[in-house]
């Protein structure tokens, strides 16, 4: 029997009209009448979210502070921002409330509220995390990232380079599902983010760090992404297929905290250091550009992935259909990328930053393949 190691899981409370249920969980975990400190999307302000839940605190005494200032993807002086107002207000917890941004954010933001160091202290785990961050809460809105039950945390720093911290210190203390706050989000996103949830579990599953134990989190979720991403992307307000993604999201992103990704994130981290591409997006076209290559290290594992998304086709043609049923963009033209130049994209794969990534990959990836597999996804169309 294979052996294994998996990681502690935060608990996970789901289903509709949950939200409501977090001031009490705050009490319980952060004392009563506490200051908090809330990082949002934006997004989330303008749908009236944030004052909900800002009210919803207050009711049971908890003060709360709102950082909602930023845009695109984490970035380091947006942690800066937030936890020196966090200080100002004495908060004893965080809460993390949006995608991918606002919970990689509210991570970073739990340890450097403690510690008094800027967020790029901790890149690549330069630093290490303070032993005693504020009780953390992650609260997503987007299924995608899957970040509210890992221990990572994606940001750029001020050179512009996708960098990340790690360890079990950034880990939430509860994960809050409420499909009830995702549907609000627009086709286009919902598209990239089920597909970024989806190569989180693929890559889990089929990468060297894959094991039988961590595949019945990743199996499940693409099951339940595979089966819910075309009705929600055309139904937006069927809470079923919203609850089928934000779960399989969460289980996904347990996947890859056991796990880790594998090349489709490598050219995505990589290719964001060239355009800003969205990275649900560049993350799924990555995927669909190599999936075929990158199968052939381990036929088996890919075969249980087209199981699991209930297909006797082959995974690279299951992936793809899904991929062109959810609408999204395919063509990178106009992304802001040179796409006569594929090997800048490749130079960037190289990166020892992206290394990582690429040592996961089931199959060996030389030097030469680097670039062939460059122009793979600079030839989508």
């Amino acid at each position: 029997m294979q052996s294994f190691s998996l990681a502690s899981i935060p608990e996970i409370v789901f289903g509709n009209g949950r939200l409501s249920d977090l001031p009490g969980r705050m009490t319980s975990l952060a004392g009563k009448n506490q200051p908090v400190m809330v990082v949002a999307d934006p997004a989330m302000t303008s749908l009236g979210i944030t004052a909900k839940l800002a009210a919803l605190l207050a009711a049971a005494g908890h003060e709360s502070k709102l950082y909602d200032g930023f845009s695109g993807e984490p970035k380091s002086d947006d942690v800066d921002r937030a936890a020196s107002l966090a200080r100002e207000v004495k908060a004893k917890a965080v809460i993390g409330l949006g995608g991918g941004t606002a919970l990689d954010t509210a991570k970073l933001v739990a340890a450097c509220t403690v510690s008094g160091r800027p967020a790029e202290a901790y890149q690549f785990c330069e630093t290490p995390l303070p032993a005693d961050p504020l009780t953390l809460i992650a609260v997503p809105t987007t299924a995608g990232t899957g970040a509210e039950v890992t221990r990572t945390a994606i940001f750029t720093n001020a050179g512009h380079q996708k960098v990340w911290a790690w360890g079990d210190e950034l880990k939430p203390r509860l994960a809050l599902l409420d499909p009830e706050l995702t549907v609000g989000v627009p086709p286009a996103v919902t598209a990239a983010t089920g597909l970024d949830a989806l190569v989180h579990a693929i890559e889990a599953s089929t990468n060297r760090n894959r094991s039988d134990a961590n595949d019945l989190y990743c199996h499940r979720a693409i099951s339940l992404i595979s089966g819910a991403l075309e009705q929600a992307v055309k139904a937006p307000r069927d809470l079923a297929a919203r609850g089928s993604l934000l779960l399989g999201s969460c289980y996904a992103g347990i996947g890859i905290d056991n796990a880790g990704t594998a090349l489709a994130h490598n050219i995505s981290h990589a290719m964001a250091e060239l355009a800003p591409v969205p990275h649900g997006r560049a993350t799924g076209l990555a995927m669909l550009a190599t999936i075929e290559w990158v199968r052939d290290g381990n036929p088996e594992a890919f075969a249980k992935v087209a199981g699991a998304m209930a297909s006797a086709a082959d995974v690279a043609a299951a992936y793809e259909s899904l991929v062109r049923r959810s609408g999204i963009k395919i063509n990178l033209s106009g992304d802001g990328l040179d796409l006569a130049h594929p090997h800048r994209l490749a130079e960037r794969m190289a990166s020892p930053a992206h290394a990582p990534m690429r040592r996961n990959t089931v199959r060996e990836i030389s030097d030469n393949d680097l670039l062939s597999l460059a122009e793979r996804v600079y030839a989508l169309g």
